[in-house]
């Protein structure tokens, strides 16, 4: 696999609460050039991101339910709404992990479902926050994901314990077979680490050091 093709496969993301109206500029600028997937950014962005990326192949993506994913159903819902009218083309949302982890698998489907009513036809990707689940609780996880109607499952906000592991994106990749993507996100920072995580079956990757990626260097940064 080529940089090209790996540049393809990137979400290049910049969440950060401090970034500025021109480091997003900077993001899509860099996602135009390498032909990146999408630019992520924060909601507040997503109308400066739209404009900046009109007329280009790149998508809009944006978070919602971020970080803690612990905000009501019907906010995620409208959250999702209010994105995609302000230009966003691919959702984000933060699974309710504290529900999973109750058990309570029901709430996890229904919020999902919310935010995939809501998008209306728009990418979903789930992030599942791996870092704080078990094996089993992935497993469920991509389960509920796929029953409400989700596109992608995701692995990780950047934000909390860990980031994308070889083993868990198998391990979702084994759950939810060829019909849904696995998009590994939170410490990809080079091109090898990149690679892995499509070996072991991601088919998106999130990242702020897309740049480095695809040119051979070593970024950093949490996400």
């Amino acid at each position: 696999m080529n940089a090209k093709e790996i540049a393809a496969m990137i979400d290049h993301t910049l969440l950060k609460p401090e970034a500025t109206k021109e480091q997003i500029q900077e993001l899509c600028r860099e996602a135009k050039e390498h032909d990146f997937a999408s630019v992520c950014v924060n909601p507040y962005w997503v109308k400066e991101a739209a404009a900046q990326l009109a007329g280009s192949q790149v998508a809009v993506c944006t978070v919602v339910g971020f970080p803690l994913g612990a905000t009501t159903s019907e906010v995620k819902a409208f959250e999702t709404k209010n994105a995609i009218q302000n230009g966003a083309t691919e959702i984000d949302m933060v699974m309710n992990v504290g529900a999973l982890k109750s058990g309570d698998v029901e709430t996890v489907k229904r919020d999902i479902q919310a935010v995939v009513e809501a998008a209306n036809g728009v990418l979903v990707k789930v992030i599942l926050e791996t870092g704080l689940l078990t094996d089993e609780e992935i497993v469920t996880a991509c389960e509920q994901a796929k029953a409400a109607g989700a596109h992608f499952v995701k692995t990780s906000t950047g934000f909390g314990k860990g980031g994308a592991t070889v083993e868990a994106i198998r391990l979702m990749r084994q759950t939810v077979g060829p019909d849904l993507g696995v998009k590994a996100s939170g410490g990809v920072r080079d091109q090898e680490t990149a690679m892995q995580m499509i070996q072991a079956g991601a088919n998106r990757i999130g990242a702020s050091a897309s740049v480095a990626i695809v040119t051979g260097g070593k970024g950093t940064g949490a996400y």
